[in-house]
């Protein structure tokens, strides 16, 4: 399993919606880490989906709203890194 530098300090996501499988998310300064209900602890970061898509997934995770779908729609695999 691929390790990180990051210390993991995730902060639960709103989900307003009530229907994210999204559990928790972190900022990062380049990048944000996402866990997944039922698919893990991915990070993302301006490789890989890049800056544009990071910047949109920070703002659906602070706005408790939006995450998980985006993150299907538009980014589905290209993460950096599989942290658990």
């Amino acid at each position: 399993m691929p390790t990180s530098t990051h210390a993991l300090d995730l902060t639960p996501y709103r989900n307003r919606d009530g229907n994210s499988g999204v559990r928790a998310y972190q900022l990062l300064d380049d990048g944000i880490i996402v866990r997944f209900i039922e698919d893990g602890t991915y990070r993302y970061g301006p490789e890989r989906p890049g800056r544009y898509h990071v910047g949109q997934m920070k703002s659906l995770a602070m706005a408790g709203r939006g995450l998980s779908s985006y993150i299907n729609r538009y980014v589905r695999d290209k993460y950096e890194e599989r942290l658990e």
